[in-house]
């Protein structure tokens, strides 16, 4: 999914000053933003307080939006570079086309991780006869320096493992909890997971305490340490933990995301993550030009253009704001 803001705010971000080396319970107010013609997404990765959680440095959750009569998801190809893509569906079916010649309708439950690595150009649409829902996340993971140049890839997994405990069950979207591991291949040791609590559910999860945890509900509610967690906002957990309790009253799903605080300064701009505002400007005249990029096989329209880039150098920001 791209980044779709007429003017994206340039990030500077990384390095472990700002990471909590300690238990933490922030509430990071997330934003509304339109993506494409008609959908609005909560953005809650970079947000004002935090840009990135481990190596997880973009989340938006979108939905649950009715789309039965209208042509739902419309991004048309853009491009990526040095990041990991992952797109998550609770509800709705997503059409994912790039340009490896990747070709695959993205369901429920089912993992789409696409690797940017050197370069890669994708689409995403709702199918032309599509559930009336559409309802999901979309992750973007920053790559380390030694493979953030790697061949583009793009991985499709209909299966993911998972358990069941005390009135949760989880499904594991990236890296290993619980003694279930994910399929999808990761860069930095990270974990992202799905968890779908019931009406009542008292459970303590474990973690890593090397890691550091951010937490978000795609629906319902819950109280997470004595904190509500209602859509809209990210908990930030610091590090430090070895485990994090989660209480409801009624149904929510939860997204657990977390990894080791990312040492690497990176910059972020628009669809792309380099290290330099020099790097990011070659990226977007690399794609102006039709450089660098393929393009997305099978795709009868339009590609979307960069933003113009920022009038002011990029200055170092950090994690935080």
């Amino acid at each position: 999914m791209s980044n779709l803001e007429p003017r994206p705010d340039a990030h500077e971000l990384g390095g472990l000053a700002a990471a909590s080396a300690r238990p933490a319970l922030e509430l990071l107010p997330g934003k509304e933003v339109l993506l494409g013609e008609g959908t609005r997404v909560r953005r809650l990765l970079p947000t004002l307080g935090r840009r990135l959680v481990g190596a997880w440095a973009f989340v938006d959750h979108y939905g649950p939006d009715d789309v039965w009569t209208s042509a739902g998801m419309e991004v048309l190809p853009h491009p990526h570079t040095g990041l990991q893509t992952v797109s998550w569906l609770l509800d709705g079916e997503v059409h994912h086309r790039d340009s490896l010649g990747s070709d695959v309708v993205v369901k429920p439950r089912e993992l789409a991780l696409m690797t940017a690595g050197h370069a890669i150009a994708h689409a995403e649409q709702s199918p032309a006869q599509h559930p009336r829902f559409l309802h999901g996340a979309q992750l973007w993971v920053a790559l380390p320096d030694a493979v953030r140049d790697t061949a583009p890839a793009f991985e499709h997994h209909t299966a993911l493992p998972g358990f069941s405990s005390d009135g949760v069950s989880a499904t594991v979207l990236m890296g290993s909890l619980g003694g279930a591991t994910s399929p999808g291949t990761a860069h930095t040791p990270l974990v992202g997971v799905d968890l779908a609590l019931d009406a009542g559910a008292d459970v303590e999860l474990p973690l890593e305490p090397d890691f550091e945890y951010g937490l978000l509900t795609a629906s319902g509610s819950a109280d997470v340490e004595g904190v509500p967690l209602t859509p809209g906002a990210m908990l930030y957990l610091g590090s430090g933990r070895r485990t994090v309790r989660l209480r409801t009253e009624a149904p929510a799903e939860l997204l657990l995301l977390g990894g080791e605080p990312f040492e690497e300064r990176i910059v972020m701009w628009w669809n792309f993550v380099g290290r330099s505002g020099e790097e990011i400007a070659e990226f977007a005249e690399q794609w102006a030009e039709g450089d660098r990029f393929d393009d997305v096989p099978g795709f009868d329209g339009y590609r979307l253009g960069a933003p113009a880039l920022p009038p002011l150098p990029l200055k170092p920001r950090g994690r935080v704001r």
